[in-house]
């Protein structure tokens, strides 16, 4: 079985009720079935759930279907940040409106705009966009809504920066291995997250923000990308031979059938 986040309890805090439903079916259910499995997969560093002896994996990757950004964007007027994701609370996404809405009480001569792509609880991108119309900040974040094949590559084209999930701790999460860290190195652009994904701590294309309520420091997102040239291809080869599902399913294989 796999249980990609540990514990996830607190990711049903304050959804609605059709999602708290699948959390109380869980909670029924769980110690009755971890009785019939072998194994639990995980992201997570935990050793142990529900009383099951864990294989500890890291999300992967199937490079083959993520296309690699082709070309760098001219970022001395201009810095586009992409935020793909299943939208929820522990996104943080709120601290990037937030962050841009500090940045803006300034003249900027670099224009930062700030792409939401994806669906997600309905309460959350109400929310969002409830505080981008009350910071001003309708010119600067866009939301797309759910994109795939062709458009979402196009956008990937446009970005210059990823955004990940800025507030796990609001679900008590720390460590964490989540499939957008991946697939924006895969992608080939630098990102920002705020958790602990050992995959990416020492990684130079990666910022880390604090693990707390404030707007995100737009200025130090600026000034980080425009330090240095960041070359897609590299960004890409730094885990194509750890992150792929390969390598990490060969970890799963070893650990069932070790004489193999």
């Amino acid at each position: 079985m796999e249980i990609p986040t540990y514990p996830y309890d607190n990711e049903y805090k304050g959804l609605p009720l059709s999602f708290q439903i699948n959390l109380i079916i869980d909670k029924y259910f769980r110690l009755k079935l971890a009785k019939q499995i072998h194994k639990i997969v995980t992201f997570s560093k935990y050793k142990e759930i529900f009383g099951v002896s864990t294989i500890n994996i890291s999300n992967g990757i199937d490079f083959e279907k993520v296309k690699l950004k082709s070309q760098l964007n001219n970022t001395s007027k201009r810095l586009n940040l992409i935020s793909v994701a299943e939208i929820h609370p522990w996104h943080g996404l709120d601290r990037v409106i937030k962050g841009l809405a500090e940045y803006y009480k300034k003249d900027q001569n670099i224009k930062v705009l700030f792409n939401i792509v994806g669906k997600g609880d309905p309460v959350e991108i109400a929310k969002l966009k409830a505080i981008t119309i009350k910071e001003k900040m309708e010119e600067y974040v866009i939301f797309h809504g759910s994109k795939s094949g062709k458009e979402l590559d196009d956008l990937f084209e446009q970005a210059d920066m990823g955004i990940a999930s800025l507030a796990r701790h609001r679900s008590n999460i720390t460590y964490i291995k989540t499939l957008k860290n991946r697939e924006y190195a895969a992608r080939g652009i630098p990102f920002i997250y705020s958790e602990i994904d050992e995959d990416f701590e020492d990684m130079p294309y990666i910022i880390k923000a604090p693990a707390n309520e404030e707007p995100l420091d737009i200025r130090k997102i600026v000034n980080f990308y425009n330090q240095q040239i960041f070359n897609p291809s590299q960004i890409r080869k730094s885990i194509e031979g750890t992150l792929s599902w390969t390598s990490q399913m060969k970890k799963v294989v070893d650990d069932i059938f070790p004489s193999i």
